[in-house]
C-alpha cells in the first residue's frame, strides 16, 4: 500500500479508522481547493479586465485597476458567501 492511502485509512490512529479525522482532512482538502478556485478566477478575471498589453511590468493605472478588482471582486465573494451560510442555517434550523 502507498503511504498516502495506508495514513488515510489508518488516520494516525494504529489502524483503527476515524472518521472524524478523515472528515477534518477532507473539510481542509476541500476549502484548499475553494481558495485556489477563488485565487485563480479573480486572478483571470482581473488581468482580462486591466490589462491590455502585456508586458514586462505594470503601469500605475494597471496597479490600481487591479488592486480595485481584487478587492470588489472579494467584497462580492464574501458578500454571496455570507448570504449562502445563512440561508444553509436557516434551511438546517428547519429541519
Amino acid at each position: 500500500m502507498d503511504g498516502f492511502g495506508s495514513d488515510f485509512a489508518a488516520g494516525g490512529s494504529g489502524g483503527k479508522v476515524d472518521p472524524g479525522a478523515i472528515m477534518e482532512q477532507v473539510k481542509v482538502q476541500i476549502a484548499v481547493a475553494n481558495a485556489q478556485e477563488l485565487l485563480q478566477r479573480m486572478t483571470d478575471k482581473c488581468f482580462k479586465k486591466c490589462i491590455g498589453k502585456p508586458g514586462s511590468s505594470l503601469d500605475n493605472s494597471e496597479q490600481k485597476c487591479i488592486a480595485m478588482c481584487m478587492d470588489r471582486y472579494m467584497d462580492a465573494w464574501n458578500t454571496v458567501s455570507r448570504t449562502y451560510n445563512s440561508r444553509l442555517q436557516k434551511e438546517r434550523a428547519r429541519m
